[in-house]
């Protein structure tokens, strides 16, 4: 069994209503793909997602305002009462991208202070973003004790020393297609290196379709194509690390191991 750790379901263009993410969460299921977590990114569109996601039980839910997405706006309070329900089971995606967004930083850093301290608060793990940001990034989940919760790193894309530093936090590191591109050389070094309790799978779709399906719309069924290719690159068989990265799926994240009664 494998879980897409990290996607954007209610984003995808080729899933606009019941039938056809239906339709494509059963093809991800006929890839040994049984669950999945679909992230939240901006505060106003949570509802509009719980909603689209509501019949669906494998899919569990996040909330929280990405680094990309702080202008509009963050409502602590507002999140409390989003994460009432049980299907949320982290904060996030939240976090620090200084590449695309370096005049925000400050705000950026605010709003990370607080969602950090709303995991804290709750008892739910993290879910992290950061590019360009690896000192501030890891500095603020310090700060916050984020290391009570732990949560991931996702879609991880930095060096090696991040990787320990989010480890050493109790922090897990998710590997996306990215790992499958051309240019992902040193990312491959750093997924080598990940032990085999902390590391997770995602396709973060519908963004950065895996290698052979570059160029595509990204989908959940395509976390079993980053499995494959991480599992080669580990010299581990697909199966071995489909358990692990299962495991540690619900390690992570004990309120979804609840609802599957883990």
């Amino acid at each position: 069994m494998l879980i897409d750790s990290h996607c954007h379901l209610d984003r995808l263009k080729a899933a606009p209503d019941h039938a056809s993410l239906q339709h494509l969460l059963s093809q991800a299921k006929s890839r040994g793909v049984d669950y999945f977590l679909c992230v939240n990114v901006r505060q106003k569109g949570f509802t509009s997602m719980q909603q689209k996601m509501a019949e669906f039980e494998q899919v569990f839910l996040s909330a929280g305002v990405h680094p990309l997405d702080v202008q509009e706006g963050l409502d602590t309070q507002e999140l409390y009462q989003y994460i009432q329900d049980p299907k949320v089971i982290a904060i996030g995606e939240t976090g620090l991208d200084y590449f695309y967004a370096d005049e925000t930083k400050a705000l950026q850093q605010s709003c990370f202070e607080q969602q950090i301290a709303l995991a804290v608060d709750v008892d739910k793990p993290l879910i992290v973003h950061t590019r360009d940001a690896r000192e501030d990034t890891i500095a603020l989940l310090k700060a916050g004790n984020a290391d009570k919760v732990g949560g991931v790193l996702h879609c991880f894309t930095e060096n090696w020393e991040m990787a320990k530093a989010a480890i050493d936090l109790g922090f897990y590191i998710s590997v996306s297609g990215i790992v499958t591109f051309k240019n992902a050389g040193e990312l491959r070094t750093v997924i080598r290196k990940v032990p085999k309790d902390r590391l997770l799978v995602e396709t973060d779709a519908p963004y950065l379709a895996p290698v052979p399906h570059r160029g595509q719309e990204n989908q959940p069924a395509y976390v079993r194509d980053v499995a494959e290719f991480v599992a080669e690159l580990r010299g581990e068989s697909l199966e071995s690390l489909a358990q692990s990265t299962t495991d540690n799926f619900f390690n992570l994240f004990k309120d979804a191991a609840k609802l599957v009664g883990r």
